[in-house]
């Protein structure tokens, strides 16, 4: 909701695309994050990255 009420008070493209960003970084930072406890617990590691790559993961 309050997403909504930001863009009510300013809708042009330009603050979109700033609102955009903003988000963009913080669930960037979320994911390496997350990515980093996993790489260091053991759970993440190269092999699994590739077999990642391989799969299709649109097709799940």
């Amino acid at each position: 909701m309050h997403l909504l009420k930001l863009f009510a008070f300013n809708n042009s493209e330009e603050y979109a695309r700033e609102v955009q960003a903003v988000l963009t970084r913080h669930f960037q930072t979320l994911l390496d994050a997350e990515a980093d406890r996993l790489w260091d617990e053991g759970i993440l590691n190269q092999e699994k990255l590739d077999e990642i790559r391989q799969e299709d993961l649109h097709s799940k």
